[in-house]
């Protein structure tokens, strides 16, 4: 982990070089298998067979000790303590271990559905409308994890929504199938949804049209925003909403559907530009009572797989994707 992973403020944590972060081995797990890809395409074997070996190592080292009983476990001090177990008094529980150990692949599949309801259960701030990064704050802990124990508890990544995080773990939810969870968080993130009133407007004190970096979790400042026009957490809001939720998915030229309506919805629009032409995209549930995967037309011909290979011919396609009336129900706490 050395002086801080992703979270800068965890800066003490592996300074010495010994300590070891659970949240950089999932995302290490998921270049690797990206780096499979890669390699598979230019014909590199020996590339894809080192990134397979390395990557299944560490997914066993993860199963192995990061798992704390219902939860991934956060991290380990250079001494060897952990952090983010149920053991801690201080950040029992960090919301990013869990959601990459979804968004990376890595995790046994009834180990991640459990670790996300932890997340739902005890980061997921319904009444103040936010989502939390780790709970509880860090105020005394021993050994220091750095100066995120600085902060205010409640704010800021000590406790507060750190956007970011809170995107990926909305993200998550939405990869394990659970739409609705989805569709709440994403009103939670929504700036827009700060300003639907006065007390709003008063509560969340920043502006209403741009993503704000994180919000506070602490009285008497509940509620408020805080670093605007300056969050990469911005452009992730943008990919859940454009790839997790309405579902759009475009890789070597090959454009795939998948969309998660929320049961109020029965169809929406969109254009999806690729050079000099449009597909013009309108997805509606079906009349009937099917289930099963979305049927994708183009231009009228039924389309297999739901995709589509993408030409730029400077023409207007018309895109019809037809999904299930009835859609599987949240199954978070459900049997894996």
């Amino acid at each position: 982990m050395e002086s801080g992973d992703w979270n800068d403020g965890m800066n003490l944590v592996g300074v010495e070089g010994r300590g070891e972060s659970v949240w950089l081995a999932f995302f290490l797990y998921g270049v690797l298998m990206q780096f499979v890809d890669v390699a598979g395409q230019q014909g590199d074997a020996l590339m894809v067979e080192r990134c397979r070996t390395e990557a299944e190592r560490l997914r066993e080292a993860i199963e192995r000790s990061g798992w704390d009983g219902d939860w991934y476990r956060r991290a380990w001090f250079d001494d060897g303590s952990p952090l983010g177990t149920s053991g801690n008094a201080e950040c029992s529980i960090d919301s990013v271990a869990q959601s990459w150990a979804v968004l990376s692949g890595a995790a046994d599949p009834q180990r991640a559905r459990q670790a996300m309801a932890a997340v739902d259960r005890l980061l997921v701030d319904r009444e103040a409308g936010l989502v939390r990064l780790l709970a509880p704050p860090f105020d005394h802990s021993s050994p220091s994890p750095g100066y995120i124990q600085g902060y205010v508890r409640g704010v800021r990544e000590n406790g507060g929504q750190y956007t970011h995080a809170a995107v990926w773990s909305a993200m998550a939810f939405a990869a394990l199938g659970e739409q609705s969870r989805a569709w709440e968080i994403f009103d939670m993130l929504n700036p827009v949804r700060h300003a639907l009133s006065a007390r709003a407007v008063a509560t969340y004190q920043v502006e209403p049209y741009v993503v704000a970096g994180d919000v506070y979790a602490v009285a008497p400042h509940m509620g408020r925003g805080g670093w605007t026009w300056y969050t990469g957490s911005a452009g992730w809001l943008y990919r859940f909403a454009v790839e997790s939720l309405l579902g759009l998915d475009v890789k070597a030229g090959v454009l795939s559907l998948a969309p998660h309506m929320p049961e109020d919805w029965n169809t929406f629009q969109l254009t999806y530009r690729f050079g000099a032409t449009n597909y013009d995209i309108k997805v509606s549930r079906a009349s009937d009572a099917s289930t099963g995967p979305p049927c994708v037309t183009l231009d009228g011909i039924v389309m297999a797989n739901a995709a589509i290979s993408l030409v730029d011919d400077r023409r207007n396609h018309a895109v019809e994707v037809r999904i299930a009336a009835r859609q599987v129900m949240d199954s978070l706490n459900a049997p894996a």
